[in-house]
Order: C-alpha cells, then sequence, then structure tokens
C-alpha cells in the first residue's frame, strides 16, 4: 500500500508559511508544521483532510527536534526567519546555525528535496547582522545540502504583512508621514507568489540546487510606496523626510522598548535597494506571473481608511 509523501516545513505558521502549508497539503502531502508554539499554529489544521496537517513542536535550535521533525520526510522547507533579535546572537543562531542545523539533519535523514528561503540582499559580509546571518545561512545550508534550492524573495507583501499593514497604521494615527530612505528601491513580491515558488522548486527538477531571487512586476522607490499608502488610505498627510541621524538615535534608543519597533540594523536595511539582481532567476523561470501591489494591496489597505474598520464590520 502506498504511503502519502511527508513535508516539514519550518515556521508554518507564520505569514508565508501558512500560504506554503495551504498549497502544499492542496497537493495531497502530509504537512508536519515545526513550530515553537504548537497550539498558535492549530489554526492551518482546517487547510487540510482530518490528520493531514500536524502542528509539530520543534524550534529551529533544537537539533533533537529538528531531527525528529525531518525524519521519513521527503520534502522539507524552511521559512525561519526574524527581523529584529530579543536577544544578542539570535541572528546567528536563528538564520545561520538553525538554517545549517535543518540542511544537515535534513541530508542525514535522506530528505530527497529542500527549500530554503533566504532573502534578497543575504551575503555574509553584509554590512547589517541580519543581511550577514542569511548569507551565513544560506552557506551552510549549501555545504550540508548541495542540491538545496535557495528562494531570496524582496519584501513580500499580503493581508498579513508587516510592511504595507504598518505604513497603514502610521498613516491612520500620525498627522505627518515619515519617509525613511526614501530613494530606496524595492520590488515587493506577493506572498501566494512565494508559496507557488517553493511548491515549484519542490517538483522541479531544473530547480534542484538552483538560486531564484523573487521580486514583483514593478521597481519601487520607497518614497512612491508611501505615497501610494497615502494614496490608498485616503489619508492627506505631509511627507517628511527623516535625517538618517536622527532615525539611528531614535533607533538606538527604540531597541530598548519592547518589540523593537525600529533598530539601527533595520536602517542598514533599508538604506540598501531590495531588488532583483540583473539576470537572476527569479519567478518567470518557475513559470509563475508576478502579481502587482495594485492588485492586492487595496483590499487590506481600505481598513486604515477614514471609518474603514467601522464598514467592514458592517459588511459582516
Amino acid at each position: 500500500m502506498a504511503t502519502r509523501r511527508v513535508a516539514t516545513v519550518f515556521g508554518g505558521s507564520g505569514f508565508i508559511g501558512r500560504y506554503v502549508v495551504r498549497r502544499l497539503a492542496q497537493s495531497g502531502a502530509v504537512v508536519r508544521v515545526a513550530v515553537r508554539d504548537p497550539e498558535a499554529a492549530l489554526f492551518l489544521k482546517p487547510m487540510g483532510a482530518v490528520g493531514q496537517i500536524v502542528p509539530l513542536y520543534a524550534p529551529i535550535t533544537e537539533e533533537a527536534l529538528v531531527a525528529r521533525a525531518v525524519a521519513g520526510a521527503e520534502e522539507v522547507v524552511n521559512l525561519v526567519g526574524i527581523l529584529a533579535e530579543r536577544r544578542r546572537g539570535d541572528f546567528a543562531r536563528i538564520q545561520a546555525e538553525g538554517a545549517g542545523r535543518v540542511a544537515r539533519l535534513a541530508a542525514k535523514a535522506g530528505v530527497a528535496r529542500l527549500a530554503h528561503v533566504s532573502a534578497i540582499g543575504a551575503d555574509p559580509a553584509g554590512p547589517s547582522r541580519y543581511a550577514a546571518s542569511k548569507g551565513e545561512g544560506e552557506a551552510q545550508v549549501r555545504a550540508a545540502f548541495p542540491t538545496a534550492t535557495i528562494l531570496r524573495p524582496s519584501v513580500v507583501f499580503g493581508p498579513e504583512d508587516q510592511f504595507f499593514n504598518r505604513l497603514g497604521r502610521i498613516a491612520q494615527f500620525l498627522p505627518v508621514m515619515p519617509v525613511i530612505a526614501g530613494e530606496t528601491r524595492f520590488q515587493p513580491v506577493y506572498v501566494g507568489d512565494v508559496a507557488d515558488a517553493v511548491l515549484a522548486v519542490l517538483s522541479h527538477a531544473e530547480a534542484v540546487g538552483g538560486v531564484f531571487e523573487l521580486g514583483g512586476p514593478r521597481i519601487w522607490r520607497f518614497r512612491e510606496l508611501v505615497a501610494y499608502i497615502l494614496r490608498e488610505t485616503g489619508r492627506r498627510r505631509k511627507m517628511i523626510n527623516v535625517p538618517m541621524a536622527a532615525l539611528r538615535l531614535g533607533a538606538m534608543l527604540a531597541e530598548h522598548l519592547p518589540g523593537k519597533p525600529l533598530t539601527r540594523d533595520q536602517l542598514l536595511l533599508l538604506a540598501r535597494d531590495n531588488v532583483v539582481a540583473p539576470g537572476a532567476p527569479g519567478l518567470a523561470a518557475l513559470a509563475i506571473a508576478a502579481t502587482p501591489v495594485e492588485l492586492i494591496v487595496p483590499t487590506y489597505l481600505r481598513l486604515y481608511r477614514p471609518g474603514g474598520r467601522a464598514r467592514e464590520l458592517f459588511a459582516l
């Protein structure tokens, strides 16, 4: 009797993870969702049949638990990443050492395919700890699992994102709209396209061992994105350029606040373009048509329009 294939998704309850889990379940796989908080991942279970989606306690930092999560799996996806450290060294522990651990134990377990989601700008010699740890993670993954496929998305957007939603909230509550590094370029990519790319590299033999940079159909300057958000939220706000020196001081103070709303490391990231490198394989190479910001983002930015939340509740 044939057994169903098993796919393990580290970070499956996160923003990108929920889309990847849904698509894997739709493809017929039994999906192990390897997370730090299995109860917080229970919302994923209705995406599959009874018993098809299995939340599993497996922090990426724990050797034995990672080994258990990948045992018997045919496919492994690593989506785990952080934008700010809770403790000094978290970037290295999670995005470098953790990524290497998943790859090494997946190889040891005989996993056939590994998809590792990194980020555009990943570079072991990068100026930010985030980018450097992402680059080191890629290196460790490649050393342990040479046929792993690496995906590097730009800023990812979708209803649950922390990019457009955060800027929408700022537009909603502040009398002016701060602009940080307004000329920095971004190539926002839809979360559904990223999930489709993950499924594509797991199933296409020609993607094995490749590196794909994922961006949307349009490159935006940060200033253009802010102006677009103001238009879509119906907020008349003056855009104010914030000097980087003032931001560094604010970030130094903010790093001591709960949730770390802004860090000096994030400022280093904001100062660098986040676009697909010329000639790099991307969504088109995987036969995926990139979804424009304008098609998706207005559907959830409307919550930040005057009376937006009240209208949504009334519609329910």
